[in-house]
């Protein structure tokens, strides 16, 4: 054996690999199994080439054996191993020429830079000593005439080398485990961590002599290859789950980065059910090992429901690759998948209906999310979304390209109203002029519709209005009979009066175009919030809001109004006058699920009884 002493620079950088750079020690396994796939892949390369190598009759494989006895680890592999020359500078890449600089720039960068400095020199193999009191290397390259060599280290002085003649072609490393991770000598857990990082290495692994990667990475084979069944198992395997996706989305990318994704649409949404956010569910893969699980980076927060595998070889990521670099590369890939996934979906709805609305009622509400906040891609998410419509029975629902193909030639604008429940929409006096014109209307039942209608603002160039606004054009609004002159002079005395004494809700108040049955209602000024996106501030209980002034607007024809109108105009009457007309801004409040002082409601409409008994 002939030993090497390590360098000054050398030992402090190896001290950092060993201490400082993994988070995680179950890495140590990953990465001296990626090191034992990239041996076989290149003997398999090398066997297509019709060069010569050492026997042939080797399968290749990789296998773990565990000793309880003598506390190793030991980590076999058939590929092409390493000459004497090779395990130099492989294994004393740490301590080649160029350590000195390297270690300067360490020094002068400071820690934020140690991930993008180190990922210069792969250093992977010295992650073993996070958990080893020594290593071995027993290795013999496939060339012909070849010898066999030992390789030891305990990653702290020096490492020797030395012939050893027993050794078939390959390389085997034996971990020689410290007290305090002994844990390593466990089957089940080194099982866990293989199929947990490993599980699609494309060479079989066994421990102790049993295969743990029985799942085949179908993400890298092209989607004709691949049944719907397999598809399926893959699911129910990488997720656990008992049930089938409603669809996966298989696709493959050379640029703008190059990737291979498959991406599952689950059927259990337990954030329906109460259950905390739904964390990230894509898995980050690099030449088939698990880098990272749960990634954050590359898919919008709305898409969290999104469950698979990204697998790509271009994706920066430090020397432990454990966590991703801030790069302009991620920002690619996320934008790439983002609008995949989108334009996946709208096939899905055009071609898959059935199985869309399935989806749909579980994960409307990231769709809407993501609508509300995805400024670059709002209109197209828009495009997913369905709604009730005043046209359709109660339990159908429609898009937004079904609601603009069926609008009339002079309609400009896309009308909506939210409210509880149909039957409140329904019945809601926002609707009348609609109905008398027959103008469709979509139904909004969830607090976050108005959000999403007010961030999209427009679609298929026709503006989204709410039927609560201040001024409709409605062109083809019903004409109603005209009042004689003595009723049209004492409603517009009643008005230039509410004008004067306004209530303090109140910023206007004007004759209605829109109403048919009801006396009156409360709008709110162009371009102003919905009165639903009110009630649900209104309800969080901010301090900094308040809900804003309304529009009153009285129906003319009304015989209420008249009747009212009448009284103010008489003297006799007028205060009986103010006190209805008081009540009918409350009623309109109340009708538009806005708070009133409920005490004074009551006092008032229990006084309008005592006079009528």
């Amino acid at each position: 054996m002939q030993s090497y002493q390590y360098q000054t620079e050398a030992k402090k950088l190896l001290n950092i690999v060993i201490h400082s750079l993994y988070t995680n020690r179950d890495i140590f396994i990953r990465e001296l199994i990626s090191n034992a796939s990239d041996a076989i892949e290149k003997l398999r390369y090398i066997s297509l080439t019709d060069a010569d190598y050492i026997e042939k009759d080797l399968p290749l494989e990789i296998s773990i054996e565990l000793s309880k006895d003598l506390k190793t680890l030991t980590i076999s592999d058939t590929g092409v191993g390493m000459s004497r020359e090779e395990l130099i500078e492989n294994l004393g890449t740490i301590a080649h020429s160029s350590t000195e600089s390297f270690f300067k720039n360490l020094q002068e960068k400071g820690e934020m830079e140690k991930a993008s400095l180190i990922g210069q020199f792969g250093v992977g193999f010295y992650s073993a000593f996070m958990v080893a009191k020594r290593v071995k290397v027993l290795t013999r390259s496939y060339m012909p005439g070849s010898r066999g060599y030992e390789w030891i280290s305990d990653g702290i002085s020096d490492y020797s080398i030395g012939e050893e003649e027993s050794v078939k072609r390959g390389t085997r490393i034996v971990v020689e485990l410290s007290d305090e991770h002994e844990k390593y000598l466990e089957a089940d857990t080194v099982k866990h961590i293989i199929k947990q990082y490993s599980n699609f290495v494309p060479s079989p692994i066994s421990v102790d002599g049993e295969t743990v990667n029985t799942i085949k990475p179908i993400w890298t084979v092209s989607p004709t290859d691949v049944t719907q069944e397999e598809y399926n198992e893959f699911y129910k395997f990488h997720e656990n789950s008992g049930s089938d996706p409603y669809f996966q989305l298989h696709t493959r990318a050379d640029a703008p980065i190059q990737l291979n994704a498959l991406l599952f649409f689950p059927k259990e949404n337990m954030e329906v059910f109460g259950f905390s956010r739904t964390e990230p569910g894509v898995s980050l893969y690099c030449n088939k090992v698990l880098i990272q699980s749960q990634v954050k980076e590359i898919l919008p927060e709305y898409m969290r429901f999104v469950k698979g595998i990204v697998d790509s070889e271009d994706l920066p990521l430090n020397i432990s690759r454990e966590t991703l670099q801030d790069n302009m590369i991620i920002g690619k890939l996320k934008k790439f998948l983002t609008k995949r996934i989108i334009s996946f979906l709208q096939t899905q709805a055009k071609e898959h209906n059935d199985v869309y609305m399935e989806f749909y009622k579980n994960f409307s509400l990231y769709l809407k999310e993501g609508a509300n906040s995805d400024w670059e891609n709002n209109k197209e998410l828009a495009g997913l979304l369905r709604f009730e419509s005043s046209k359709e029975d109660a339990g159908k629902l429609i898009g937004l390209d079904d609601y603009v193909a069926r609008m009339g030639a002079d309609q400009k604008e896309i009308y909506y109203l939210n409210g509880g429940s149909r039957g409140e929409v329904e019945t809601s006096p926002y609707l009348e002029a609609f109905k008398a014109n027959e103008m469709e209307v979509l139904f909004l039942y969830e607090p976050i519709d108005d959000f999403v209608m007010t961030s999209v603002r427009e679609y298929a160039d026709k503006k989204l209005v709410s039927a609560d606004q201040a001024e409709l054009k409605l062109e083809t609004a019903k004409k109603t009979d005209k009042p004689d002159k003595d009723s049209k002079k004492a409603v517009d005395a009643l008005i230039k009066w509410l004008k004067k004494d306004m209530d303090s809700r109140l910023s206007d108040v004007k004759l209605s175009r829109r109403l048919v049955d009801s006396p009156a209602i409360v709008v709110n000024p162009d371009d102003g919030m919905t009165t639903q996106m009110q009630k649900v501030l209104e309800s969080s209980k901010n301090e900094f809001y308040q809900v804003g002034k309304k529009v009153l607007e009285l129906n003319p024809d009304h015989e209420l109004v008249k009747k009212i109108a009448g009284l103010h105009a008489d003297k006799a009457t007028e205060d009986r006058a103010k006190m209805l007309t008081a009540q009918i801004v409350d009623n309109a409040f109340v009708a538009a699920g806005l708070k009133v002082d409920q005490k004074k409601m009551v006092d008032r409409i229990h006084q309008i009884m005592n006079e009528l008994s």
